[in-house]
C-alpha cells in the first residue's frame, strides 16, 4: 500500500514525526486519542484538517500491520 498520500515525513514539519498527508497532525495522536476512549468523530472534531477518509486509511493500515503480523 502506498502510504505517500495519506502518511508523511519532513524534518521541517513536526521534527519528522510521521503526519497526516498536508496536516501537522501526528498520526500518533489518532491512536493516543483512540486509547483515551474517544472516538473517530471526536478525533475529527478536534482535527479538522485531518479527512475522515485519511483517518480511515490509516486505521486500516494498522489493521492489515497487525494481521500480518499475527500471521507470520
Amino acid at each position: 500500500m502506498n502510504t505517500a498520500h495519506v502518511i508523511s515525513r519532513d524534518p521541517e514539519i513536526m521534527s519528522g514525526t510521521p503526519v497526516f498527508s498536508g496536516t501537522r497532525v501526528p498520526i500518533k495522536t489518532l491512536f493516543d486519542n483512540i486509547g483515551a476512549g474517544l472516538s473517530g468523530n471526536d478525533f475529527l472534531q478536534d482535527f479538522p484538517s485531518v479527512t475522515r477518509e485519511q483517518m480511515k486509511q490509516v486505521l486500516d493500515m494498522a489493521d492489515e500491520a497487525l494481521y500480518a503480523y499475527t500471521n507470520t
